[in-house]
């Protein structure tokens, strides 16, 4: 389970550092290294946006510890 917790964690930072720079700077990075909505920046997004839920569940464990 850390090491579900560790990639989903890196993930999510990816995607904090990626609309930090859409904010900042009108700059996408997964677009410019991927391409404008390929396959394969569709599945960033979705890994990205699939591990910030799976973050949620830190908050319960966060909690019980």
């Amino acid at each position: 389970m850390k090491t579900l917790d560790y990639i989903a964690l890196v993930l999510v930072v990816i995607g904090a550092v990626n609309w930090g720079l859409i904010g900042f700077f009108s700059f996408d990075l997964v677009r410019v290294i991927f391409g404008d909505m390929t396959l394969i920046s569709r599945i960033v997004y979705a890994l990205v946006g699939v591990s910030g839920l799976y973050a949620l569940s830190f908050f319960g464990r966060l909690r019980n510890e």
